[in-house]
């Protein structure tokens, strides 16, 4: 006896099961990245902005002691010529030798600079160095909490309130400003000189791109660090001393916190992009072989 297949009965309507799923949901699950694939990104801005707020929360805390930190900048200033420190007024004298746009291209960099720059460089190491994102992330998240623990109890005024010792305060006279009156805290604490996190933040951002990228070029990301300074010097926004103890800083952070290692597939990669010599050791030898007589 030759065996029947028996159909299956259709559903009511006439239809088969498969017809009977909505149109276009197939093509929205080809088009929708799966649920969790957002979850650990919408976590790390959520985490990134709670870090901002705290930031800002923790300036405005010692935004108010204006007689401290004016003694402590007199205090200062006297220790940086007792260690016979350049003076900041020299690098002002030459910024204010130049063309008026420089000064105010100056002014745009301690501005809208220092932010950006950091976001930026959290974003592309997130989405392109993954491996090395949450390092990042944590020690700028701790070098941070420790300038402002260092803010709150060392209330320092900037040298461009010092205008009895001849600065200029160049985002007043020139723009774009950036700071209101010294009595007006507004939403940034103006007596946190102390450490700079433009220095800190700068030269952490060109210090992992260095340490997390391969290419040739990487070492000129120095160049912002060190604009940085000279722009936070010239617009007597900070002081010598205030980048000093944010890099000290910055290094027992990282000395705490060592910097992961690359990836071996990362090695592997880059290996194939810039051949070196056989390895040491690897018995092989890259001199030329000597014909062999059949």
């Amino acid at each position: 006896m030759l065996p029947v297949r028996v159909p299956t009965p259709l559903p009511h309507g006439g239809r088969p099961d498969a017809d009977r799923t909505p149109r276009g949901r197939s093509r929205w699950k080809a088009v929708l990245p799966p649920p969790g694939r957002w979850r650990r990104p919408l976590r790390e801005l959520a985490l990134v902005a709670l870090l901002f707020a705290a930031y800002k929360l923790g300036r405005l805390l010692g935004a108010h002691h204006i007689q401290e930190a004016f003694a402590n900048a007199g205090r200062l200033w006297d220790l940086e010529r007792a260690l016979r420190l350049p003076s900041e007024e020299t690098l002002q004298d030459l910024l204010l030798e130049l063309p008026s746009p420089a000064v105010v291209a100056a002014n745009a960099y301690y501005k809208y600079v220092h932010f950006p720059a950091t976001a930026l460089f959290l974003v592309w190491t997130y989405v392109r160095r993954p491996w090395h994102y949450r390092w990042a992330r944590t020690v700028l998240a701790v070098m941070t909490g420790v300038a402002l623990a260092v803010h709150i109890a060392v209330p320092l005024a900037p040298p461009r309130m010092l205008s009895g010792l001849g600065f200029v305060d160049t985002g007043a006279v020139y723009g774009p400003g950036v700071y209101g009156p010294a009595h007006d805290a507004g939403m940034a604490n103006q007596f946190a000189a102390m450490p700079s996190l433009h220095v800190g933040w700068a030269v952490f951002v060109a210090v992992s791109l260095i340490l997390s990228c391969r290419t040739r070029w990487r070492w000129l990301w120095l160049a912002h660090p060190v604009a940085t300074l000279g722009v936070v010097i010239g617009t007597a926004n900070h002081y010598w001393l205030d980048g000093a103890v944010a890099l000290v800083i910055l290094a027992v952070v990282m000395l705490v916190l060592r910097p992961p290692e690359r990836p071996r597939r990362k090695r592997a990669r880059d290996r194939q992009e810039h051949p070196d010599a056989a390895a040491p050791g690897s018995g092989k030898s890259t001199a030329p072989q000597a014909p062999v007589a059949a």
